[in-house]
């Protein structure tokens, strides 16, 4: 029997909005169906606000290296909080309604509620049962919040209200110290807030190679207060929030809680699929298809936590609407795993991570608090490590808290993606000054343990021992 329509998409965020750019350029047999606010995570209230928070932590923080270019007065400088979060809110705006612009035209084509899947083919939306050929799993995810925490009320934020605040108080607490926890933390800090930030593990920010995260680390805690290794609890004083993890114990006035995001899929009916669903409950699916076993329906983007990154979501929602369209899904290789945290310096992690390399993997590095460009600006510190093959030095990966980060990281994804040696890299022409020489002195690195001692670039020219030609 006929099938009303050809494909039901769940979710109006990034990947979403992706499936239905693909699925609409072949049919408009199709609805979508979307539970909350429009807009995407992104530009509502992830991407697109923290960095205009972070600009504005750093212009403000850009006074403390003022007077080492003998610029005076720096400290008269003050900052207008509610004046910067009304700027967040304003440019927030502004991204949102540029995403609202690819839903206007579709009429009653776009659907406000709750979805719930009845089998494989239908779902029911408030009264109404739609049926469909293939069904798009893109229901997003939410902050994670402990229940206990919730009777705290307004005094714990997420960011899902973190940039409707009208002021931010003194004393802020964080919890979780990923990509955002590190981002809103260091921020908060630079607007003149006392942070104390708090992590269960003793990695941050999501680096895995020891090194990079030790000198992160070390470089965060001259800013904020930074505890790890044990889980922090949470209760109410007269005056805020009593935060406890291990020997450590503050008071502050609002904790921000960032421990990360759960895909929306729970009471959405996927057990009436008749799949085992795991501790996360998700479905089996393939990330090369995302096709839900060997059901015609798509899970994409966060809600199914395989890469919560923009733009792999805008991928998943492009595999995921073509799929839906087409008998037999279509296998696609995905991108080079790329991260980047807007920390200052730049933390990045490109290609494999560094506890997925081969044993013998051989790793360069630089340290950039002698490296020329960076130094003239005020901006010498942080450690980049290149990861590389050790039969053909072929790259492998990187990891890095650097000058630059995420320049540094994209150039390296380039190279990772074509599959360009250590020495393809090389050849390479590097400008002097700039900040990518210090990449050139990791690749270096690499390239010596390579070549028994005595590799090289097209220059075979002895070093001339000045630091700013490092």
């Amino acid at each position: 029997m006929p099938h009303p329509l050809d494909v039901i998409i769940l979710g109006a965020g990034t990947a979403g909005l992706s499936a239905l750019r693909e699925v609409r350029k072949r049919t408009d047999r199709f609805v979508l169906v979307n539970d909350g606010p429009y807009g995407t995570t992104c530009a509502r209230i992830g991407c697109m606000p923290s960095k205009v928070l972070i600009e504005a932590a750093n212009a403000f923080h850009a006074r403390s290296r003022l007077d080492a270019f003998g610029i005076r007065g720096a400290d008269g400088l003050s900052v207008d909080l509610p004046a910067v979060l009304r700027r967040v809110r304003e440019l927030r705006d502004f991204f949102v309604a540029g995403v609202l612009e690819s839903t206007a035209d579709l009429g009653e084509r776009n659907i406000a509620g709750r979805a719930r899947l009845l089998d494989a083919h239908t779902v029911q939306v408030g009264e109404r049962v739609l049926q469909a050929k293939r069904i798009i799993l893109a229901t997003g995810a939410r902050p994670v919040m402990p229940a206990a925490w919730q009777a705290l009320g307004e005094r714990v934020l997420t960011t899902d209200t973190l940039f409707e605040q009208p002021d931010l108080p003194r004393r802020i607490g964080v919890v979780g110290l990923g990509a955002i926890g590190i981002e809103m933390a260091q921020a908060m800090a630079r607007l003149g807030r006392e942070v104390t930030a708090f992590g269960r593990g003793e990695r941050i920010a999501g680096v895995r190679d020891p090194e990079v995260n030790a000198t992160l680390r070390a470089l965060l805690a001259k800013e904020f207060t930074l505890h790890t290794g044990a889980d922090v609890a949470l209760s109410a004083t007269d005056g805020g929030v009593r935060m406890v993890a291990g020997e450590a114990s503050v008071e502050v006035d609002a904790v921000l809680v960032a421990m990360g995001r759960r895909p929306n899929l729970d009471d959405l009916g996927l057990e009436t699929l008749g799949l085992a669903l795991d501790e996360r409950g998700l479905p089996p699916f393939d990330p090369t298809t995302l096709q839900v076993a060997d059901l015609p329906i798509y899970l994409a983007g966060d809600a199914n936590a395989h890469a919560p990154i923009l733009h792999e979501a805008a991928d998943e929602g492009y595999i995921a609407g073509r799929n839906a369209m087409q008998d037999t899904p279509d296998c696609y290789r995905r991108r080079t795993p790329l991260g980047i945290v807007f920390s200052e310096p730049g933390t990045a992690f490109v290609g494999l991570g560094y506890d997925a390399l081969p044993a013998d993997a051989i790793i360069g590095s630089v340290d950039f608090t002698r490296q020329g460009r960076a130094r003239a600006g005020q901006r010498n510190q942080g450690l980049l490590r290149v990861y590389a093959a050790r039969g053909d030095g072929r790259l492998l990966g990187a990891a890095m808290c650097a000058p630059s980060g995420e320049h540094l990281a994209h150039l390296l994804a380039l190279a990772i993606d074509r599959g360009l040696t250590v020495f393809d890299l090389l050849r390479m022409p590097f400008y002097h000054p700039v900040v990518e020489e210090g990449l050139r002195t990791a690749l270096r690195a690499v390239a010596k343990q390579l070549d028994g001692g005595d590799a090289s670039d097209l220059s075979r020219c002895e070093p001339l021992k000045p630091e700013a030609l490092a």
